[in-house]
């Protein structure tokens, strides 16, 4: 397996100690998890890094690595709703867009017509990955003996709940975007695919 492979199947392993050490009682578990997490982003800079600087690109690679990111990124989102941070409708929302546009990548992948990442696109997983951070590391401050004394007030102003549902609404409004844009901009990719798996099941009922 190569490195950048590796490094994509790491981050996924990463993710359940991530979310074991967030949930646990210490203080000192929650801020290590914080760490975990970082260190899991982290292999995904390094892994595409040596990926393009090795040419070490494969088409199982080119499916594992977004699909490593978006458990990372979705096992944080609901670690949140469970710790009542954040509303649990936005975050199915980002699940059902991702899979669809996993899900439509990954044939295009396979056929060997990639689909290119829009500008806005990572604009978008850019900004949703900012949210996370920011409220991971707020979570994880507002557990730690020193920081809730000495900056309470800091703490649950930048985490009150109309702020929390207010970027989150934003990652939500621009997730819905994307989606609509990714659908619109590959439609004939999206007739193919319907008439190759659905196209022979409507013609064997007629």
């Amino acid at each position: 397996m190569s490195i950048p492979n590796s490094l994509t199947i790491f981050r996924i392993l990463l993710t359940p100690v991530f979310v074991i050490l967030l949930f646990a009682e210490s203080p000192l578990l929650k801020q290590i998890s914080l760490v975990v997490y970082i260190v899991a982003a982290l292999t995904d800079w390094y892994d595409g890094w040596v990926a393009r600087r090795y040419g070490y690109v494969s088409r199982w690679g080119q499916f594992l690595d977004p699909l490593a990111d978006k458990i990372l990124a979705l096992a944080a989102l609901f670690s949140f709703v469970y710790l009542n941070l954040i509303d649990g409708w936005m975050v199915w929302i980002i699940v059902v867009r991702d899979l669809l546009i996993t899900g439509l990548r990954s044939y295009a992948e396979w056929n060997d017509r990639p689909i290119v990442t829009s500008k806005t696109a990572q604009a978008k997983t850019f900004g949703e990955f900012i949210v996370i951070y920011y409220i991971l590391i707020l979570y994880v401050g507002s557990n730690v003996q020193i920081l809730r004394n000495d900056f309470r007030d800091l703490i649950e102003t930048l985490m009150h709940p109309q702020v929390l549902f207010g970027m989150m609404l934003l990652v939500t409004i621009s997730t819905i975007g994307t989606g609509a844009m990714y659908l619109f901009d590959n439609r004939k990719l999206i007739s193919e695919l319907h008439d190759r798996y659905f196209g022979s099941a409507e013609s064997e009922q007629k």
